[in-house]
């Protein structure tokens, strides 16, 4: 990330940790004597570093997920509506993924969780938390499906869906925007299933969708674009976004989190990474900051595969030549060509008495 900057290392992290916590722009440009350009180049810079980071991180399907919740964020924009669907898992406090459009639809609900599912292990055990929204059941039983071979021989395979994937639908009623009731219920799976996962999570009794609603409100307080009243709202989904990412890592990998560290759970100031056994310490934001990503492996080119078509019709006819068609014979090479131009005069000849 540091690559081409001028400035400063330590400098540039102590402003992105603040750009973290949502601290307003133009007080770091006072603060630090900076330009507001600046500081947004870092801001933008420092976002798409973390995504590749979480990218290289948390979505290697080594997050072994039993309890997950799902839930948006409806933030207002200039001249837009944005909707971010976000999700984590409940056990680690693991902020999985990220989706965001300006259409509360399930293209967005299948983005989602086609990132979520790059996180998680193939567990086949799975309770997932959502509220009313039609479109989840639908995309989680799409996403979380194994392809299995059932009869031998030539044939595509079966999509099964997860044999313990549970789906609770939590449904909160609202009256003088106030909630007045709450109904539960479980759209997929067994109940002893659900209650079993369930318990498997440290201060879960019941279904709710409590703690991917505290992680919207942290994503809230820390992104100043999601404020509800405000002067700086976003122009574009890409300023969304890569804020997302920027706070979704930092959050993950590098601010110890309150309730993981408490006696009840490791004692010891831990991160939600920590929690998840992707890293064993926390990092610092100029860790984060430095971090190196492999490039993508080089893949030999594979030859070009050819048609049953082509197979079946043999070689192939060979096409007719373009242009107009000779009409002057080709010349022998046997014979020697004839001097072009007028023959040259000799001095004799032109001498005159």
């Amino acid at each position: 990330m540091f690559e081409g900057l001028r400035t400063e290392e330590e400098k540039i992290a102590i402003v992105v940790t603040l750009l973290c916590y949502g601290c307003p722009l133009q007080a770091i440009v006072h603060a630090f004597g900076l330009d507001e350009r600046t500081v947004a180049a870092w801001q933008k810079r420092a976002a798409k570093h973390c995504q590749r980071v979480h990218s290289a991180v948390v979505e290697q399907g080594k997050v072994a997920s039993h309890h997950i919740q799902a839930d948006e964020i409806r933030a207002k924009g200039r001249k837009l509506i944005v909707w971010i669907a976000l999700a984590m898992d409940v056990s680690t406090r693991l902020w999985l993924a990220g989706a965001v459009s300006q259409q509360r639809d399930h293209r967005l609900i299948d983005r989602l969780f086609q990132h979520v599912r790059t996180c998680c292990q193939c567990m086949h055990a799975l309770l997932v938390c959502t509220d009313g929204f039609a479109a989840y059941p639908k995309s989680i039983v799409r996403t979380f499906r194994e392809k299995v071979k059932k009869q031998a021989g030539r044939g595509r395979c079966c999509l099964e869906v997860w044999p313990d994937l549970c789906i609770a639908t939590i449904i909160k009623h609202t009256k003088n925007k106030r909630v007045v009731e709450i109904t539960r219920a479980l759209t997929r799976g067994t109940a002893e299933k659900a209650q079993e996962l369930l318990l498997m999570t440290k201060g879960c009794q019941q279904f709710n969708t409590s703690f991917i609603e505290r992680l919207n409100g942290t994503i809230r307080s820390r992104l100043a674009s999601l404020t509800r009243k405000c002067r700086h709202a976003a122009a574009r989904l890409e300023t969304l976004e890569e804020g997302m990412y920027l706070i979704g890592c930092t959050y993950n990998l590098c601010f110890p989190h309150h309730e993981l560290s408490k006696t009840a759970h490791f004692g010891c100031p831990t991160t939600p990474a920590m929690a998840a056994s992707l890293t064993d310490h926390i990092w610092s934001m100029s860790e984060l900051l430095r971090y190196k990503i492999a490039p993508s492996p080089f893949g030999a080119r594979q030859p070009a595969k050819r048609s049953r078509k082509s197979l079946v019709a043999g070689p192939p006819v060979p096409k007719r030549p373009r242009g107009r068609p000779r009409t002057r014979p080709i010349p022998d090479p046997s014979v020697p060509k004839r001097p072009r131009g007028r023959p040259r005069k000799s001095a004799l000849a032109t001498f005159t008495v």
